[in-house]
């Protein structure tokens, strides 16, 4: 199988960020941080995938995306 394209959508405060990214890092699962208080279009692209909330972390999967995945969501996704 080959492997996903993985775009985290987050921010360096945010508790559901942090456990999203000790997941991946606990699994080696690659992917890219994408700071949305650093980046006005992430943010923007954020907001438009949810309905107009900054709704952190929200994932990009080979470009299907996920708001604030529960740890047995990300297993489902990763498995």
């Amino acid at each position: 199988m080959s492997e996903k394209k993985v775009i985290m959508y987050g921010a360096m405060w945010c508790p559901d960020c942090v456990r999203t990214k000790s997941y991946f890092d606990a699994k080696n699962i690659q992917y890219d941080f994408v700071d949305v208080d650093q980046d006005e279009a992430a943010s923007n692209k954020v907001m438009e995938v949810n309905n107009g909330k900054r709704i952190i972390p929200t994932l990009s999967v080979n470009g299907e995306f996920h708001t604030n995945p529960s740890i047995g969501e990300l297993k489902k996704l990763f498995s």
